[in-house]
């Protein structure tokens, strides 16, 4: 099937049963996420390294695990919009011009602020991937839908983790 409309060159056509105007939609919606998951894992890369304080080691180690949980999802999103037959993210321009995560560049961040503001950016993150699971589902794409289950789900636990771990005693609030 000839994706022309969607400007896929012949070289780089994948066959698919997915109508072209889903193809365009569904691609354009991962790449904004696959933009996120970049940004995110180096803001949360970033906090790693950065992290001080009487709780280093715990915040260390939950921060190098979840930057690795999310790099993890680049590579499936992307291969995702090459199997559906679109093009993905080829520089670190088109990730800034995409990514609706803000980075963070101060010097220093305290380290509950850092945690909090990952923690926001997760729930961002979530709620970005449950709209782009509706645009799958309007193009038929159930792959990429389930996909996008299992990363809605370990987004969440992202947040949760760092909500407990901001939570102030007593209360329900970070």
């Amino acid at each position: 099937m000839s994706k022309t409309n969607n400007k896929v060159s012949p070289e780089l056509d994948t066959p698919t049963d997915l109508p072209a105007d889903g193809v365009k939609k569904v691609s354009e919606a991962l790449n904004v996420l696959l933009a996120d998951a970049f940004a995110l894992y180096l803001k949360t890369k970033n906090f790693h390294w950065h992290i001080s304080g009487r709780h280093f080691r715990d915040y260390h180690l939950l921060l190098d695990e979840q930057s690795d949980q999310i790099f993890a999802t680049t590579d499936q999103l992307a291969e995702r919009v090459r199997k559906i037959g679109g093009t993905t993210l080829k520089s670190i321009g088109q990730v800034a011009k995409l990514q609706t995560i803000k980075d963070n560049n101060e010097d220093y961040v305290p380290p509950r602020e850092m945690l909090r503001e990952l923690m926001q950016d997760n729930k961002q993150v979530a709620a970005a991937m449950r709209k782009a699971h509706e645009v799958c589902d309007e193009a038929g794409d159930v792959a990429s839908a389930s996909i996008l289950e299992v990363f809605i789900d370990e987004t969440e636990r992202r947040t949760w983790f760092l909500f407990e771990a901001t939570r102030q005693e007593g209360s329900n609030a970070a």
